[in-house]
């Protein structure tokens, strides 16, 4: 991870440790580096933004600096992260903006980059903003030359940077290579169609809703409606300041209540920006991104529609979900947590499902990244042609308990490998054996250490995840 971007792209506090310059900075350098590769020098950028306060502010920064540098920017506005990067795909742009936290408090905003191809984009790329923000911020501050440590050896340098180490900015356009700004909602509505066509006639289906006050909150029910799907919508009113806050997929008890009293068949939930989905079933029971991969993969295999019979999983995934593969006949594959990871497997060895528990799901033959609205379309025509609920489809695998603790620390490398902590570590693997597991990892986007257990049974679990946990705490490191 570099200094500004993550797992899934430059995240940080408003105004904080994101701000409009920040932001500025972001698209110069986007309008100046896609506009290389156009005679005209004229870049062609999507961006939308989900429903967080800041995001006024970030969309207009980004537009400013676009434009800046000859770029013309195309807003879809409140849209979700996958209607982007299929938008971006579908239309021919250089890349799209994704202006998103996804799952954090509103405090929080993001700046996610989407390649043409619908992709995150390239770590190399993402070095190279660094290096110009940095660059930036370095002379503003005073300083007028670009340290060795900073400067990346890499031809983009060239353009800011002179022979002597001097900063020089990127060009700025002039007269009428000034980019413009279009507004660009077609492509969201245009997503939306595509969205239905995906889908099967659901004919009064009862279905319940949670749109997270997020992104998903316009698009979802235009989808479901023309399906002929019976809903009931929670947290479909964003006001800047509620999206997540105690709803969406984070926070599922809201929808487990919801399909409960209403005797609904099924309640899909998504987060603020909609790139992943949880599900509950008839009986108010949570469906998690490893139930959605067993039931669908377990439907593509028997229907002879799963890509070499493997599915794509993180090292997050319950030990549980691989004995049911393995009763399935179902192969599978892991890599690190985020799905740009799975995508990349997926796409490096031709598999066509993958995604994590937390409910971000690829279905490659539909889309390239994670779309919790088309997930919880896969899942409805699972129960349409089949016939059965989601308790039926998820009835023969078992998951293992499981306590996942975030522990806020002040330097998440150096906490993880303080040798204390990796000696409580090896001792909980020691007890556990072949009965469970610990996964023991720092966050891509937040300054936490993540202690996972699976075992037999909850007691087990807390035991050893607070054995690990009470070792970081008196490592030092951990923050209140």
């Amino acid at each position: 991870m570099g200094k500004y971007f993550g797992t899934d792209g430059f995240r940080g506090e408003a105004n904080n440790t994101l701000t409009a310059r920040h932001a500025f900075l972001v698209g110069r350098f986007l309008g100046w580096y896609y506009g290389k590769k156009h005679e005209d020098g004229k870049a062609k950028i999507v961006i939308g933004k989900d429903t967080r306060l800041s995001g006024y502010m970030l969309e207009y920064s980004l537009v400013a600096g676009l434009t800046s540098s000859g770029a013309n920017a195309y807003l879809m506005h409140v849209t979700t992260t996958p209607s982007v990067s299929y938008t971006v795909r579908k239309d021919g742009f250089d890349c799209g903006i994704m202006i998103s936290a996804s799952h954090n408090p509103f405090t929080d905003n993001g700046i996610k980059v989407i390649n043409g191809e619908g992709h995150k984009l390239e770590a190399e790329v993402e070095d190279m903003i660094e290096t110009y923000i940095d660059t930036y911020l370095n002379v503003l501050a005073g300083g007028s030359t670009i340290t060795e440590e900073t400067l990346l050896e890499s031809d983009v340098c060239s353009a800011f940077v002179d022979k002597d180490g001097e900063f020089t900015d990127l060009p700025l356009a002039d007269k009428e290579a000034i980019g413009r700004t279009v507004d660009y909602v077609a492509g969201r509505d245009a997503y939306i169609e595509y969205l239905i066509s995906k889908g099967v006639m659901l004919s009064g289906l009862k279905i319940g809703l949670d749109l997270a006050n997020g992104a998903s909150f316009y698009i979802a029910p235009k989808v479901y409606g023309p399906l002929g799907a019976n809903l009931t919508v929670i947290n479909d009113a964003p006001n800047g300041t509620n999206i997540n806050n105690g709803c969406g997929s984070t926070h599922i008890e809201g929808l487990q209540k919801l399909v409960k009293e209403n005797k609904l068949a099924v309640g899909f939930a998504y987060d603020g920006d909609a790139d992943r989905c949880l599900a509950v079933d008839e009986n108010g029971e949570v469906v998690t991104g490893d139930v959605i991969l067993y039931i669908c993969g377990k439907f593509l295999k028997e229907r002879g529609l799963l890509k070499n019979d493997t599915v794509v999983t993180t090292v997050m995934s319950n030990i549980g979900l691989y004995k049911a593969f393995d009763r399935a006949g179902i192969k599978y594959e892991q890599t690190a947590v985020g799905d740009k990871y799975v995508y990349a497997n997926m796409q490096a060895n031709g598999h066509c499902l993958g995604g994590e528990d937390s409910g971000h799901i690829i279905f490659s033959e539909h889309a390239v990244t994670g779309d919790g609205i088309l997930t919880s379309l896969m899942l409805c025509q699972v129960m349409a042609e089949t016939g059965k609920s989601l308790a039926e489809l998820r009835k023969d695998l078992k998951i293992y308990p499981q306590l996942l603790v975030n522990v806020r620390v002040d330097d998440k490398e150096l906490a993880l490998n303080e040798p204390s902590v990796q000696q409580a570590g090896k001792e909980v693997e020691a007890a556990l054996a072949d009965t469970g597991r610990l996964l023991l990892r720092c966050s891509g986007t937040e300054p936490l250490v993540r202690v996972m257990v699976e075992a037999q049974d909850d007691e087990t679990c807390e035991e050893m995840v607070y054995k690990v946990v009470d070792a970081i705490k008196a490592s030092g490191h951990a923050v209140s």
